[in-house]
């Protein structure tokens, strides 16, 4: 298990009893370098959408737990938010919620000269994603050929 995994995997250990307590859903945890800082960036919901007071409640709760721990090497910035619109389908949950449901899809090589697809989500396992599209064609894709998958939204 790399570093990244390790403090991802040991957040979400402290985290899910904090967001169980406030009813929110613990969405993702990430640890990721960007600009040259280390960011810990976790992402919480709940039914009618997180609050800014939301936000900073766990973050609170979780900052006080890191600091007494101290498990992370490198100097970090902590961030809790809502995963938004464009929220990624990365969990089993995340998949069953959105069946049915259109979904954007973007791979990382391109297949029949495109990168970007966008369907209803028929099927799904542990190997491949399965769109329907509007004229009724289905479209299998490999999951590890796929950079991001998240419901589509229009403006």
């Amino acid at each position: 298990m790399s570093k990244r995994e390790n403090y991802e995997k040991r957040t979400e250990a402290i985290l899910q009893p904090i967001v169980d307590s406030m009813n929110f859903e613990l969405v993702d945890v990430e640890y990721v370098k960007e600009a040259g800082y280390w960011y810990l960036r976790v992402y919480i919901d709940k039914e009618g959408g997180i609050a800014v007071d939301d936000c900073e409640a766990v973050s609170r709760q979780l900052g006080e737990i890191l600091d007494k721990d101290d498990f992370i090497d490198d100097a970090y910035i902590l961030e809790v938010s809502s995963p938004g619109l464009g929220r990624p389908l990365k969990k089993e949950k995340d998949f069953v919620r959105s069946m049915g449901e259109e979904v954007e899809v973007r791979t990382y090589r391109a297949i029949d000269r495109q990168k970007e697809f966008t369907g209803i989500l028929k099927e799904y396992d542990k190997e491949s994603v399965t769109l329907e599209f509007e004229d009724g064609t289905d479209m299998k894709i490999a999951r590890t050929d796929i950079a991001l998958i998240r419901l589509a939204f229009d403006f």
